[in-house]
């Protein structure tokens, strides 16, 4: 079984050296900001992000015009709605005085049979 090796200070150094220098080469490597292929990335990327933008926007104004023709059915039902109450109320209006008219019409009947008995 393999023991725990302390590292001495010389090594701790060399380490901490040789850390800082594959940092450097990391940053070095690094595309410059007016790299031609940095340069089309972000080209690109700011083309995908108007397309969305112009996507989003055409979404919005579709479900705005959506609204709106709902909005507009739901006026119709309900001037429908209201003329077939309308409607409804007048013919039962209607029915009304036919029944009362029937119901005058039977009991004048009954009133004159009563009379011709006598």
């Amino acid at each position: 079984m393999a023991g725990y090796k302390q590292q001495g200070f010389g090594e701790r150094l060399q380490s901490a050296a040789s850390a800082k220098k594959e940092m450097l080469e990391r940053f070095k490597a690094r595309p410059a900001v007016d790299d031609p292929e940095a340069v089309a990335r972000r080209a690109e990327r700011q083309a995908l992000s108007e397309a969305r933008a112009a996507r989003q926007a055409e979404r919005r104004e579709a479900e705005q015009a959506e609204a709106a023709r709902e909005a507009t059915a739901r006026e119709a039902q309900a001037v429908a709605d209201a003329a077939r109450a309308e409607q409804d109320e007048a013919e039962r209006a209607e029915r009304e005085v036919a029944l009362a008219a029937e119901q005058k019409a039977a009991r004048d009947a009954r009133y004159a049979a009563r009379k011709a008995r006598k």
